[in-house]
């Protein structure tokens, strides 16, 4: 079984046939409307990655399972979703309305002066959830509007637009956030630990056995960011309240935990794409962790 639902799946799943822009290796867009893709019993659709960004701005009363997170929302509300982080809707079929756009990274190649994850509600932590009033609903909904009217245009450079739309929304919700809670850094020590949160969470998800977890201890992030380990450990601790090897084994074990459950992959296999020498070494490190060994955990 697959982690990830790739941007083919999506259409097979919610259209049955696959658009003719489908370009991934130049970047992709779409814009939907969000009545047009809401099963009719609505059923939440399964607990999973994606491999693109999704924005969405939904109407009414819904829950939102993001990450180790639930969020129930009301109203309206502009959410962002990246590919790192698994995401699923509970959601009611009976007027529903609003839209959604997805794109991949590409889209956005050299167009950017840094990564999309770089945007507080895209960084590893930070806030996807957006309450919208309704002259806020109205504003944003214009946007999506243009959106939809210029994907069915033949204007030459209808994707150049249609990338200055998506920042705009971007830039909307950041402005309507208040700003002391918006991915500030007030010392040193936090922009540290942001920094080392970002080099952790670059490295997943994993996709492929032959992909390795090679940042593995609190020496390898420290010569990443030729700080002494034990600042960078000072840091970690001071701000979060946990050391740095508490953070990565956290994240590894997290990982192996959806490899499991959502990979056919053998043992071994996980074992040697999380940084393991031996899967002896896997299944001791596992059973430490959750007191279960990672055959024991699958077969849950």
């Amino acid at each position: 079984m697959k982690n990830t639902e790739t941007l083919e799946e999506f259409y097979q799943k919610k259209f049955n046939h696959l658009p003719q822009n489908l370009k991934q290796d130049i970047g992709h867009f779409n814009v939907f409307n969000i009545e047009d893709t809401v099963g009719p019993n609505g059923t939440p659709p399964k607990y999973s990655r994606r491999e693109f960004y999704k924005i969405s701005m939904m109407r009414g009363n819904n829950i939102y399972h993001y990450a180790d997170k639930s969020i129930e929302v009301g109203g309206t509300t502009l959410m962002f979703f990246n590919p790192t982080v698994p995401y699923s809707l509970e959601c009611s079929p009976v007027n529903a309305s609003g839209f959604f756009c997805i794109f991949t990274e590409g889209f956005f190649s050299g167009q950017l002066r840094g990564s999309i994850q770089e945007f507080p509600m895209f960084a590893p932590g930070g806030k996807p959830a957006y309450s919208l009033d309704e002259a806020q609903d109205k504003q944003v909904s214009q946007i999506f509007k243009k959106m939809q009217e210029e994907i069915s245009s033949d204007y030459m450079y209808k994707y150049d637009l249609l990338r200055n739309y998506v920042t705009e929304i971007i830039h909307y919700a950041l402005k309507i956030q208040p700003a002391d809670t918006i991915y500030q850094h007030p010392n040193a020590k936090s922009r540290i630990t942001a920094v080392f949160t970002e080099l952790l969470e670059r490295q997943f998800p994993i996709e492929s056995p032959s992909q390795r977890f090679t940042l593995r201890s609190a020496n390898d992030f420290a010569t990443q960011l030729a700080v002494h380990v034990n600042h960078l450990n000072r840091a970690i601790k001071e701000t979060t309240g946990k050391t740095t090897s508490e953070h990565i084994f956290e994240r590894l074990i997290s990982e192996a935990k959806a490899l499991l459950k959502h990979t056919n992959w053998n043992i071994s296999e996980i074992s040697y794409c999380l940084g393991f020498e031996e899967p002896a070494h896997f299944n001791n490190f596992f059973k430490k962790q959750v007191a279960l060994t990672p055959s024991a955990f699958r077969s849950i």
